[in-house]
């Protein structure tokens, strides 16, 4: 008996251990990989390509080797469940489906994988720059090539795209995402309609101008301290397109894009990537050099960074406490009061690019790319059909033509570095979101006097205790059960965004 457990401890530590590794050459990975999309000097991209490839490939050897298979069959034998720890029994789920997953893709084709990921990132970068769709096309078809390769191999669940979906939302499927788009459509579209009709406009005309960029830099980071994001845990620098990476626990970071003429792109920008680094930052450290020391779902994720761009970001109180601060930075540009710019970041109004679309017609945005992504998977469309598709469905969704193919299908990093099936996370991050504010605001009576303070400590512990502590021990479904104790309803965003934009366009 005894020795039956020492090999047993043996196992487990060996296990432990193996994790950790893994996780290290993944932070290697994420640090490099931050270094090439913020300033790292272009001729040296494709020989970084290579050592993430190289890293990439070795972690994933790790996790799929005989010795890791061997360590599960281990700790997984019958009897042995009950003496694992909650985050080891958790840690041990976790790595057999993912190894399960994993061990079907040959090491070779993945770190080709990861490299061309990592290029294709790059020439995504000066494509959209220079409106040069066909420049990225290639890149594009290879990284599609990649994907249906991986399909192939794990085995297609109900379609193709299903196998997608669960690597961003695990148990999410086609099926359930179609019903879930037709009920927000079939609510939100009305609402549009109503609101287009409406003589109440808000005015965006006092936007325009030049925003000095140094001045928004400290504006950002003054923003990031309110908020509670953690300098010394983290940093905040600039890219093409904002995006927050996590190194470690102890080292979470963000960047934003700043345009002289759009004093709020950064700036809501910036607040969207806090939400998401604010989860890495407040994991429980019991996690902390574990793979389960991340966020559980990016529909999850999606949710603190949604939560905290629009129900707080775009709400009236958080703009009576913090007009002030901003207008006076810019004080020749901004001459309204803080109710006529709080009605200016809620205006409705159908838009070309995604990551500045307002609340309700966001979802369109989301729901196009969700239609593009299954017809190349279910249905076989090429990287060559993509503009003409895209162009199609905004004329039909959203009434608009994008003029440029980097205002249109260029617009996003995601499909560069093959992250098909990430898009749905967007709108139920938004779903997720109005549910837990609906459940905050009767937790917590003075919510949105404490916003109107600028006292946001309660809310952000909320969020931690309710989402961001538990890392991956729980999964997205027992997070919105423990959060609210409903499962997931979309009716919540309806009545968030019918209550809130029928106030502002008096409807």
């Amino acid at each position: 008996m005894a020795e039956t457990s020492s090999t047993y401890e043996k196992a487990l530590q060996e296990f432990r251990e193996l994790d950790r590794k893994i996780c290290r050459y993944n932070e290697a990975a994420s640090l490099l990989n931050w270094d090439m999309r913020t300033g790292a000097p272009r001729k040296g991209l494709d020989g970084r390509s290579e050592v993430i490839g190289m890293l990439a490939s070795e972690a994933f050897l790790l996790a799929t080797s005989p010795r890791t298979g061997e360590l599960l069959e281990q700790l997984e034998e019958p009897g042995t469940e009950g003496r694992l720890s909650e985050i080891d029994r958790k840690l041990v789920s976790e790595t057999r489906k993912t190894y399960d997953r994993s061990v079907k893709i040959p090491p070779k084709l993945y770190e080709e994988y990861v490299v061309l990921a990592s290029q294709s990132e790059s020439a995504w970068e000066e494509a959209r720059a220079n409106n040069d769709y066909a420049a990225f096309q290639g890149y594009l078809d290879r990284i599609i090539g990649y994907t249906n390769q991986f399909i192939d191999l794990w085995g297609p669940k109900e379609t193709r795209y299903d196998t997608l979906l669960d690597d961003y939302e695990p148990g999410m499927t086609v099926a359930e995402l179609d019903g879930i788009f037709n009920s927000l459509r079939g609510e939100l579209v009305p609402l549009a309609s109503a609101i287009a009709e409406s003589s109440n406009k808000p005015d965006r005309d006092f936007l325009q101008g030049h925003f000095d960029k140094e001045k928004q830099k400290e504006f950002s980071r003054y923003m990031l301290e309110q908020l509670g994001f953690d300098f010394e845990a983290g940093r905040i620098d600039e890219s093409m397109h904002p995006f927050q990476t996590t190194i470690n626990l102890q080292d979470v970071r963000i960047t934003t894009r700043y345009l002289p003429e759009d004093v709020t792109s950064a700036l809501f920008g910036t607040i969207h990537e806090a939400g998401h680094a604010m989860y890495e930052q407040n994991v429980t450290p019991e996690l902390a050099g574990t793979s389960l020391c991340r966020g559980t779902s990016m529909g999850i994720h999606e949710s603190q960074s949604r939560f905290w761009e629009n129900t707080i970001g775009r709400s009236r109180p958080f703009w009576q406490r913090y007009y002030g601060d901003l207008q006076s930075r810019f004080p020749e540009q901004l001459k309204v009061s803080a109710e006529q710019f709080y009605r200016s970041q809620n205006t409705v109004q159908p838009s070309l690019i995604r990551i500045e679309a307002d609340e309700l017609t966001y979802n369109l945005h989301i729901i196009i790319r969700y239609e593009i992504e299954k017809m190349i998977f279910n249905g076989g469309a090429k990287a060559a059909d993509l503009p003409a598709i895209w162009n199609e469905k905004y004329r039909e969704y959203l009434g608009l033509t994008p003029p440029t193919d980097a205002d249109g299908v260029l617009q996003d990093v995601h499909w560069s570095a093959g992250l098909f099936g990430y898009f749905p996370s967007y709108s139920l991050g938004n779903m997720y979101a109005a549910q837990m504010a609906d459940t905050m605001e009767r937790q917590l009576p003075n919510m949105w006097e404490l916003v109107a303070r600028g006292e946001l400590a309660s809310i952000r512990e909320w969020l931690t205790q309710n989402v961001h502590r538990h890392g991956k021990l729980l999964t997205p479904k027992e997070i919105i059960l423990g959060a609210t104790g409903k499962p997931l309803d979309s009716s919540y965003l309806v009545k968030y965004l019918k209550d809130k934009y029928t106030d502002i366009y008096k409807l």
